[in-house]
């Protein structure tokens, strides 16, 4: 049978661009002779919908979409996800459904059964599981169809039945599965060991298509598959961009499979593809980056230029009389390099005016933490006046590193429209920067090798405040993204006081992070929907 692999990037609500990708791709295989085109999960409606789903015009429209991409299924099946109603008297009142389209009507419909709730997914909240299984018999293939079950891992599966261990039973002699994989650095290669892992223990072939495209927060890689009868990998589809591909699963094909990329170039896919749909889906087009000459915000307007283009990209640098002379070479350097528009705005008459009035209530108390914040926030201000002005998107400049010890400016540093870098530890910007200048020099050299430093007093440098970055980002990851606690961390090998020190730092900066912008992530435990910390919560340390 040929079976075409439709990986489309869908907008989440956005019922008439949708259902116009799937008419179109459906048209397009009926040129090619294609039995049956497979699209990924939800696919009508866009991935994640989220509270949407609670409104029944938008279940309507679903509706009214597979109906109208039904009757594009002449001499073609499809293969469509999008939610369904549950008609029982018990249960939630929708199901994460597959649509079997044919001959100009829906033929069958499979309900998804294993529905996860952790880190970013929060699928029980709106499904119910399915607890019937049937195949779906169509031109000499008996087909088992799935919901993303195939790419759970065995801790997924221990609070519901394993669909395949239900539809084995009926032997079927092909698996489809619909899915809706989030990238993360690590998730292309687990993702192929685990699809390998359910051929071989079934010893069937296995249909997989995902997801591409960004939903603001969540990066989809693509990545669909097709595992032959003889257990090997075929016709791999694009990661990070569109793509279609036709299988025949009568013949072993020649295998086209993508180069993996390694870790840094794989997130610095995931960012351009992160920020360039968020941009489009919300019908932006310009961004804005506050220029500092360090490291962090160049990255960031090197990316945004990419994504964007640098004619819509504006940098702002904002010296005080802190600021050393080479950051205003550098940030200048680097918008030199990247032809983009920048503009030099001093901020020291400002931080005068502020101080002359607030020295009353002050009472002539030292220098400190409020006159070093005064300045982000004056530099907060300016770039959210220039982003009113001009209507662009400011980007905020954050990493994971200064997120996690709240080493950061509420209102000042923290603002923007969106993170680009709050899933990535300092040590990753650093890879990051030499990447994006693996060509040419992009980012100034001197951006990348001079010690960070907030300017925000005399000879200022993190290390004053934070631990070496190469420590800090170890002892972060550790508690972060594998969820040690202190004595285990400390069990390593790593120093008890700058632990416990670090430990405290991350737990008492929560109520900040509940307050920054949406952050792309590319790690498996990024801040925000996926990691829920109580705000006032005391931990071990």
């Amino acid at each position: 049978m040929q079976i075409a692999l439709a990986q489309l990037n869908f907008h989440v609500g956005n019922f008439e661009a949708n259902t116009s990708k799937i008419t179109n791709a459906i048209e397009k295989a009926k040129t090619q002779n294609v039995d049956l085109i497979v699209f990924p999960e939800l696919a009508i409606c866009g991935y994640p919908p989220r509270d949407f789903l609670e409104f029944e015009e938008f279940i309507t429209e679903c509706e009214k979409s597979i109906a109208n991409i039904a009757k594009n299924c002449k001499n073609i099946a499809a293969i469509v996800g999008a939610p369904s109603k549950n008609y029982n008297q018990r249960g939630k009142r929708l199901y994460n459904s597959a649509y079997f389209l044919y001959e100009g009507r829906v033929q069958k419909v499979a309900h998804k059964t294993l529905l996860p709730n952790y880190d970013i997914f929060d699928e029980y909240r709106y499904f119910e599981p399915n607890t019937n299984f049937e195949l779906i018999e169509f031109k000499g293939e008996k087909i088992a169809l799935t919901i993303c079950e195939d790419i759970w891992n065995i801790h997924d599966k221990l609070y519901a039945s394993d669909p395949m261990e239900e539809l084995v039973k009926l032997q079927p002699t092909l698996m489809i599965n619909i899915a809706a994989s989030p990238f993360n650095y690590n998730q292309s290669a687990t993702r192929k060991e685990v699809l390998q892992a359910n051929y071989n223990q079934y010893k069937i072939p296995l249909i997989y298509c995902n997801h591409v495209g960004a939903q603001t927060e969540l990066v989809f890689d693509g990545g669909s598959t097709y595992i032959n009868k003889d257990g090997v990998f075929e016709n791999e589809l694009a990661y990070f961009k569109e793509d279609f591909q036709i299988v025949d699963t009568q013949r072993i094909s020649a295998v086209k499979n993508q180069v993996p990329l390694n870790k840094i170039a794989s997130i610095h896919q995931a960012l351009i593809l992160g920020l360039r749909d968020y941009f489009k889906k919300l019908g932006f087009n310009k961004a804005l980056v506050g220029l500092s000459g360090g490291i962090d915000s160049a990255v960031v307007f090197a990316l945004a230029c990419e994504a964007l283009g640098a004619e819509n990209c504006m940098g702002i640098l904002m010296p005080s009389q802190f600021s050393s002379d080479h950051s205003v070479s550098d940030a200048k350097k680097l918008a030199q390099h990247l032809n983009a528009e920048n503009h030099v705005v001093e901020i020291e008459p400002l931080f005068s005016i502020f101080s002359e009035q607030l020295a009353p209530l002050f009472q002539n108390l030292p220098f400190n933490l409020a006159e070093e914040n005064l300045q982000a926030r004056i530099r907060g201000t300016l770039l959210m006046a220039v982003s009113n002005k001009f209507g662009h998107i400011l980007l905020n400049t954050s990493n994971k590193s200064e997120a996690s010890v709240g080493y950061g400016t509420l209102y000042g540093d923290m603002n923007g429209g969106l993170s680009l870098l709050g899933d990535l530890y300092k040590t990753e910007v650093y890879a990051l920067a030499h990447h994006i200048n693996r060509n040419k020099e992009i980012i100034p050299m001197n951006s990348i090798e001079k010690a960070p430093s907030a300017e925000l007093r005399p000879g200022q440098k993190d290390s004053d405040s934070l631990p070496e970055y190469d420590i800090l980002d170890q002892i972060l990851y550790q508690y972060i993204e594998l969820r040690q606690g202190p004595e285990a961390i400390i069990h390593q090998g790593f120093d008890e006081k700058i632990v416990k020190k670090v430990l405290k730092m991350v737990n008492i900066s929560e109520y900040k992070r509940h307050q920054t912008p949406p952050i792309l992530r590319v790690s498996n435990k990024a801040f925000g929907t996926g990691r829920r910390m109580p705000i006032v919560g005391k931990y071990l340390v």
